[in-house]
């Protein structure tokens, strides 16, 4: 059973200081014995309590540098927490960074193969999907040129194939995700929606607001690195848009825009 659990976790970033070390802070810290470091400790998260279970649409929501893509990336694995516990049950497909881990020199065959190992398929569950993923990415004979000669598009044509090719049971999205051109972006839209359809645990970072009621069940608002709310979409949509938006002139807005989606 696919489930999402989050117990007081923290993660902070450790990034080394702009500037050099001088010889006289070098001596000082020798003479007092002190550590001879040049890093500043950056909080990104803050003690985190987050539970998910089958079944649920998670959107994720708050203002730019809130902690939103990278709780998700938290909950994917790829940052590990400095304090607390992550515990994800599931396959986990991740929708954020999609071109990474690509070998510029390689072909766009080979690619599909190191990507798909990547995200945890074998050389026996690859081998029915090869052809899926390059009929899906439309590229022809450019599979066999080295990936180095693609343009952008062409990148994240394959990047995308690859990426949704497999059956998820934890679906984490970063933002909307915009590829190639407008045909190809209506076949990633189809492809994008029966995939919140299939998996058993979706969770999904958005700035449209609007959106939520369509594709979500529960929301969490985001703010400097904590959890401000989590609750239904409903009461988490409106306490967010109170806190940006006290006199509710946006307020008004988007509930328009909320029964426009729903009646579309």
């Amino acid at each position: 059973m696919a489930s999402i659990q989050l117990d007081n976790l923290s993660l902070t970033f450790r990034i080394r200081a702009s500037g050099k070390l001088t010889m006289k802070e070098y001596v000082v810290k020798r003479l007092f014995r002190g550590k001879i470091t040049n890093f500043v400790e950056v909080p990104a998260l803050n003690n985190i309590n987050l539970c998910a279970s089958e079944g649920d649409r998670i959107g994720v929501i708050g203002h730019n540098g809130a902690g939103k893509s990278t709780l998700l990336k938290m909950i994917a694995g790829i940052y590990p927490p400095t304090s607390g516990y992550r515990t994800v049950n599931g396959r986990i497909c991740s929708l954020f960074d999609i071109a990474l881990g690509f070998e510029f020199d390689a072909s766009g065959w080979d690619n599909i193969t190191y990507r798909a190992y990547l995200q945890g398929e074998t050389p026996k569950t690859l081998a029915p999907k090869l052809k899926e993923i390059a009929a899906f990415s439309e590229l022809g004979d450019f599979l066999d040129l080295p990936v180095r000669y693609y343009s952008a598009g062409m990148l994240i044509r394959l990047a995308f194939s690859i990426s949704t090719a497999i059956e998820p049971e934890v679906l984490l999205v970063d933002e909307v995700l915009s590829v190639g051109d407008l045909a190809f972006q209506i076949k990633a839209r189809d492809r994008m929606q029966e995939m919140m359809k299939t998996a058993r645990l979706m969770v999904v970072v958005t700035h449209e607001l609007p959106t939520l009621d369509k594709i979500c069940n529960k929301a969490v608002w985001m703010d400097h690195g904590t959890v401000r709310m989590f609750g239904t979409v409903d009461e988490v949509r409106k306490a967010y848009i109170r806190s940006v938006d006290p006199k509710g002139d946006n307020a008004k807005a988007a509930i328009a825009a909320k029964e426009k989606v729903v009646a579309a």
